[in-house]
């Protein structure tokens, strides 16, 4: 099929590993982000996000249509949507969308942001993604606290463990990719749990050794992460202990540094 390209015109949308409203939620576009269309069965087409690469299918009318240079641009943003919790554009038509923290604003300029023929108004001050440090991490990451789980979610109103790390990395100007897995191929290796930095990520395997898990260290002994719902536990040299089961939950497997 011919080159297509688009954009999330929704504020989140759900990505499926299979075209069909019964197959599970494998993760969520956000409004602004930028896609490639790889295969289309409609009302059904298969998408790769260019953010992280990520696959599935979505339906087509929860997107915009671009030129491949607006494709092009869309990555190229300089401004985010704010962590906190109202966050309002209006419509040519009046009509408001209310998006998630960390979703993009694409084309953005003079105030409007533009999604091929349409534009949609801020209400809201853009945020700015400024220099990395481990105290910015954690400030982002508490934005998130108590946050519900849930399989494939990347918003405060449901989100997974390495939705959450790659929500908190974005807002904090670090692109890592989607999955736990995938995260801890990525980054610098911290060998002990003594030399971790506030920020690191801590990845978690099951008894077949594959990476099931991911947290963001807030220091050498506490984590937080996306376990029933985003909350802050204690970490050693085993794993996360979880104080409500009495019991370690996640054994780990190794630390990684990307800042």
């Amino acid at each position: 099929m011919e080159q297509k390209f688009a954009i999330c015109r929704v504020a989140i949308a759900p990505l499926r590993p299979a075209a069909s409203d019964r197959a599970e939620i494998s993760t969520q576009l956000l409004f602004g982000d930028a896609v490639e269309v790889l295969e289309q069965a409609e009302p059904w087409w298969r998408i790769r996000n260019a953010y992280d690469d990520y696959e599935g299918w979505m339906d087509f009318k929860q997107l915009i249509v671009v030129t491949e240079e607006d494709y092009r641009a869309a990555q190229n943003y300089h401004s985010l949507v704010p962590p906190q919790i109202v966050n309002a554009v209006t419509a040519a038509d009046g009509s408001a969308f209310y998006l998630p923290a960390a979703a993009v604003l694409p084309s953005y300029a003079e105030g409007m942001s533009t999604i091929g023929d349409q534009q949609f108004k801020p209400e809201f001050d853009l945020y700015q993604v400024g220099a990395v440090t481990g105290e910015k991490i954690a400030e982002l990451a508490m934005f998130y606290l108590n946050a519900p789980y849930l399989w494939g979610g990347r918003t405060l109103f449901g989100i997974d463990c390495s939705g959450f790390s790659q929500a908190v990395y974005k807002l904090a100007g670090i692109r890592i990719k989607r999955d736990a897995a995938q995260q801890a191929e990525q980054g610098e290796t911290v060998n002990f749990l003594p030399e971790v930095k506030t920020g690191d990520l801590a990845f978690f395997d099951n008894p077949e050794g594959r990476i099931i898990h991911v947290g963001i260290l807030l220091d050498q002994h506490r984590i937080i992460h996306a376990s029933g719902r985003i909350r802050i536990d204690p970490i050693d040299d085993q794993g996360i202990y979880n104080p409500e089961l009495g019991r370690y939950s996640h054994k780990t497997r190794i630390i990684k540094r990307f800042f």
